[in-house]
């Protein structure tokens, strides 16, 4: 049987580690720290799908609202294909014994997000990924033919002919976090599952492990990238000075909840009115008001904040039940009694926080990534998850289809390698080059750079961009590039270096995307081109 690597420990990894694992191959998993922190963890809406794979006008309304969302971009077959996948998949994360939310007859409780035209979102309560987390973890564990890697970071793809993409992978250097030591892991297969990159942005309601690690590690090994601009931000993230950001899932706007400006706020609180919603900013944006797509909601809040001077505007939910609310929310009820603030009583500050890329690497159906200019795949090699880029989400990803599209392409992934098992390494792959290398006696060079890039990506390649901006980002972050490899080549490798060289690599990526693009489409707004 084959032996199959898995990099990355979120809903991706851990569904395609089972599958694979259960058909008899061996499977290790590679975890940068432990197994819960992935932005699977921290995901709180959850999953979309319909489950009755007969209702077939539900599956095409979903179809619709996320073509939609996708502002023409989305490929239409690879969409249909997931949604049509969804009751199978999400029916087998019910196996493994995932508790999704049901009422009191037993059936599913469905909430609605933005863009969203029905409930079709299952969840368990606000915190769903760790649900998802906890399930697939517990079997993870348990399974015999899986071996778990923790605080393991993956540093480079093994090309199996140096310098021949083509050839395909045939390992990965990993650092050992533990020892310090470079360990060379043969595979028969790798699977990339790492997420993304929100950590090049000082406002991310991404794990700190988001560091663009597999789009990196693959682009330097001759794979493809595509849609790299269209950065999703979340609208509602608390903001509150001196604290980073706390995701409120879009599901309580599902229930009600309503953006506010501080003069919508005086206005609505004048007025008395019982819906505050007449009075919300974002109505100037779209008829949806407060539900609209997260482009367009997130795009009304940093035009509005920029225009008022403000560094927040407020999700209002006074005029709901709190008893209801706190049921329902009991994670974000227990976040904010930190704060003391009150789900139901207080006005909420937030503003946009960086939160998915809807890019990366570009995949065929089977998760296979495409060489750089070419229509072959690379082989061996599988990307899942967030790191990839399937043409699901078009210009813009439609709310909670991310851990949707996660499970089915892993489903993919597995599928494939199962029925066509990749030949078994018999090549003596190189050790790292060690020779020479020294120690970094300080890294305050890192800690400089590191801060210079989150700001530079923070001001100038935000949710709204131009010209002048992207061409300046893009100078600073390839002078950022020939300080950094100048550290790479000398030093031994550590966490920070290599977190820092991946950031680097996505954030050229991204800039270069955008600077490329002549039209403005979903999360990609330039206002160059209006």
């Amino acid at each position: 049987m084959s032996h199959i690597t898995i990099i990355g420990s979120g809903i991706a990894g851990l569904f395609a580690a089972l599958k694979i694992a259960n058909s008899g191959h061996e499977v290790t998993i590679i975890t940068k720290l432990r197994v819960k922190d992935s932005s699977t963890n921290w995901a709180q809406g959850g999953i979309a799908g319909i489950l009755d794979k007969t209702d077939v006008s539900a599956i095409e309304s979903h179809i619709k609202d996320t073509l939609i969302s996708g502002d023409g971009l989305c490929d239409e077959k690879i969409v249909r294909s997931v949604i049509e996948s969804a009751a199978d998949c999400i029916n087998e994360l019910v196996t493994i014994g995932v508790n999704f939310e049901t009422d009191e007859l037993g059936d599913f409780r469905l909430a609605k997000e933005g863009g969203h035209s029905a409930r079709r979102i299952l969840h368990a309560k606000d915190a769903t990924g760790k649900e998802i987390e906890r399930a697939l973890s517990e079997a993870v564990k348990s399974h015999s033919r899986i071996t778990l890697k923790r605080n393991t970071l993956a540093i480079d793809l093994i090309q199996k002919t140096h310098g021949n993409p083509a050839d395909g992978i045939a390992g990965v250097w990993c650092l050992d976090q533990i020892s310090g030591e470079v360990i060379t892991y043969p595979s028969d297969a790798i699977i990339l599952a790492t997420g993304g990159a929100g950590q090049l942005w000082s406002q991310t309601t991404n794990p700190t492990v988001s560091t663009g690690d597999g789009i990196a590690m693959a682009w330097r090994a001759g794979a493809c990238v595509k849609d790299m601009a269209f950065i999703q931000f979340h609208p509602t993230a608390l903001a509150l000075e001196g604290e980073r950001p706390f995701l409120i899932t879009e599901a309580l706007r599902g229930e009600g909840g309503v953006i506010l400006d501080g003069n919508g706020l005086k206005k609505w609180q004048k007025d008395g009115a019982k819906n505050p919603e007449t009075f919300s900013f974002t109505l100037n944006y779209s008829p949806l008001g407060s539900m609209a797509t997260r482009d367009l909601v997130a795009r009304s809040i940093d035009i509005v904040m920029k225009k008022n001077g403000s560094s927040n505007v407020y999700l209002v939910t006074s005029h709901l039940n709190q008893e209801e609310l706190e049921e329902n929310f009991p994670n974000i009820k227990s976040r904010l009694s930190r704060y003391n603030l009150t789900l139901g009583v207080d006005n909420l500050p937030v503003a946009p926080a960086a939160h998915y890329i809807v890019g990366g690497l570009k995949v065929d159906i089977f998760g296979r990534p495409y060489l750089r200019n070419s229509n072959e795949v690379m082989p061996n090699l599988f990307a899942i998850g967030e790191v990839a880029c399937t043409g699901m989400h078009g210009a813009n990803r439609l709310a909670s289809n991310s851990l949707l599209e996660a499970v089915v392409y892993a489903n993919n992934a597995a599928k494939h390698i199962i029925a066509n098992p990749p030949n078994t390494m018999s090549d003596i792959l190189p050790d790292w080059r060690a020779d020479g290398l020294k120690f970094l006696s300080e890294h305050s060079p890192i800690v400089s750079d590191l801060t210079l890039l989150k700001d530079t990506m923070s001001t100038e390649v935000g949710i709204v961009r131009n010209f002048a901006r992207l061409e300046r980002a893009n100078r600073r972050i390839k002078l950022l590039t020939k300080e950094v490899d100048l550290i790479w080549k000398n030093s031994i490798p550590t966490r920070e270096i290599v977190e820092l060289r991946n950031l680097i690599q996505v954030g050229i990526l991204i800039t270069e995307d955008a600077l490329n693009r002549k039209e403005n489409r979903g999360l990609h707004y330039n206002t160059d081109l209006i």
